[in-house]
């Protein structure tokens, strides 16, 4: 067989070969092609191939939400997306928030609050915020959301619905109460 061609007959794009793929993502609305290992996650794309080290690799299992990036307008731990299977995505990481030199609101209430200690968790828990407050503006309903509020409303936003909402975002330092406050001044 032809290696320009894979396996269905078709031409393959430059670079790519039976394990690697050439594929474009949308970083921070600038459009990036790339040629990677199918093995390549999100993560390590904007990490080891941009240079874009917000995102945090923490338990690159899904657990700890250091690694939240805003992939399509919602919220995704990058470690556990393949970038293959999200070529042509939207992908907003932390450093993609700020408008030029302004911080986004919940990075200035972050700073405000005095929202974190180490900072190891921070870019992922503002974009896990960011995501939130955008599920919420849709109405999507959380575990503690009142059974009789309307699904097609946006949800109120108190404590106990923030702790919960973020509750796949850990902070080994304990700044949770600073982190429920910061989203607090954001939040509708």
């Amino acid at each position: 067989m032809d290696p320009s061609h894979g396996r269905d007959g078709g031409a393959r794009q430059p670079g790519a070969t039976a394990d690697r793929s050439t594929l474009t993502l949308h970083i921070n609305g600038t459009e990036r092609t790339l040629t990677l290992d199918h093995r390549t996650t999100v993560l390590d794309a904007l990490r080891e191939h941009l240079d874009l080290t917000g995102a945090k690799k923490g338990c690159d299992h899904g657990q700890c939400g250091a690694c939240t990036v805003i992939v399509d307008g919602r919220r995704a731990n990058s470690c556990l997306l393949l970038a293959v299977a999200h070529d042509g995505a939207r992908v907003t990481t932390v450093e993609g928030l700020a408008d030029g030199d302004r911080l986004h609101p919940l990075q200035e209430a972050f700073v405000d609050r005095d929202a974190l200690q180490c900072g190891y968790c921070t870019p992922g828990q503002i974009c896990s915020a960011v995501g939130m407050l955008g599920e919420a503006a849709d109405g999507f309903p959380s575990h503690v959301t009142a059974r009789t509020a309307a699904v097609s409303a946006p949800a109120s936003l108190d404590a106990a619905e923030i702790r919960e909402r973020m509750s796949g975002n850990l902070c080994r330092c304990g700044a949770y109460p600073r982190i429920v406050e910061a989203i607090e001044d954001v939040a509708p």
